[in-house]
């Protein structure tokens, strides 16, 4: 592993088109629209786009499928943009790029998803080649936005379980986020990918609908809780370590035992520009930490740090900051305390 450099990230690779509007309207009603731009979105894009900022001194490159189409263009000028490898993101003849109409209501910052699932909807374990990477770890998200990966497979119990098994066969790291989906799928799509995923990246929401635990059972965020599922996790096949991050903190659990917690920054209400993308970039400090092999508790405060930085932004990765700004950040705001926290209990 320590000839291998480098994150090879797949998965959903979506443009945002960010509208803000005067007024949610009723239905065949009119709203205006004031300003418009366009962004980066889904885990693979936004991850190496965070990475690229925050200056990673790695190679990074991306698979998926996209359309052959203007935002197809866009997605590939991005990376250009970005010194990330786009030779694995192949185009999908017919189906177009995948992308979000976000409408944020500008009095109150409400948003509402419009999403076209596109070229995403395609991407299968046949379009995953690692011949001639020497990335260190291989990430994958998201899970439940996948729809051919998140298929059933009669060996690997899904077809992301299968890709994953086969980047650890080729000899990657591997690593997983997933979709905060209202659903009951989570134990039959999770579940299976666990036995071949070294690095579980999720939230509170996501490993309570995996595991079952109530994360929240009082409306505060359980420490206990969020422990005993983690163990849960581990036990379904989890090679290396468990993460979750949450607005007050984030935690991780490896094959240790040890329990590590890590207080989120100090940035008051109003400093928030927006909040899109914050997993992502925690997801991306994170990788950032554990492939330059620092203790977990060092990728934590990373991963943490990186997501203070994403709320300075009003688009997915407009706040991030190279790593030394973001720990400087860190420095300055301070960190939560998650034993002396109101939102969170010990109990």
């Amino acid at each position: 592993m320590s000839e291998r450099q480098g994150i090879l990230a797949a998965g959903n690779w979506i443009v945002d088109k960010l509208k803000v509007i005067d007024t949610y309207p009723q239905q065949d009603a009119l709203a205006n629209i004031l300003t418009e731009t366009t962004g980066n979105g889904g885990s693979p894009f936004n991850v190496l786009l965070d990475l690229a900022r925050l200056g990673a001194p790695f190679p990074l490159a991306g698979i998926g499928l996209i359309g052959a189409d203007d935002h197809g263009d866009w997605i590939h000028g991005q990376c250009d943009m970005h010194g990330v490898d786009r030779t694995r993101i192949l185009r999908h003849a017919t189906a177009p790029t995948s992308y979000t109409d976000v409408m944020t209501v500008q009095c109150t910052g409400r948003r509402t998803f419009f999403h076209q699932r596109g070229a995403n909807a395609f991407l299968a374990p046949e379009h995953f080649s690692f011949i001639g990477s020497h990335a260190k770890i291989f990430h994958i998200g998201y899970l439940l936005l996948l729809d051919l990966l998140d298929q059933p497979d009669s060996e690997f119990g899904t077809a992301a379980a299968r890709v994953l098994h086969t980047a650890r066969e080729a000899g990657f790291k591997t690593s997983i986020d997933v979709v905060s989906e209202d659903s009951q799928r989570f134990a039959d799509i999770v579940l299976p990918a666990l036995r071949h995923t070294d690095y579980c990246i999720m939230n509170e929401f996501e490993i309570e609908r995996t595991t079952g635990i109530s994360i929240k059972p009082d409306g505060r965020i359980s420490l206990p809780a969020l422990e005993s599922a983690s163990r849960q996790l581990l036990a379904s096949g989890v090679g290396e370590w468990v993460i979750v991050h949450f607005a007050e903190g984030a935690c991780a659990l490896g094959r240790d035992g040890k329990f590590h917690i890590q207080g989120s920054l100090h940035v008051s209400q109003e400093r928030i520009i927006g909040t899109v993308g914050a997993g992502d970039a925690f997801a991306a400090g994170v990788l950032f930490g554990l492939h330059e092999n620092l203790a977990i508790d060092t990728a934590l405060l990373y991963g943490v740090a990186t997501a203070a930085s994403c709320l300075f932004g009003a688009g997915t990765s407009d706040g991030i900051l190279p790593i030394k700004d973001c720990l400087r950040l860190a420095d300055k705001l301070g960190t939560r305390d998650l034993t002396n926290e109101g939102n969170v209990t010990l109990l």
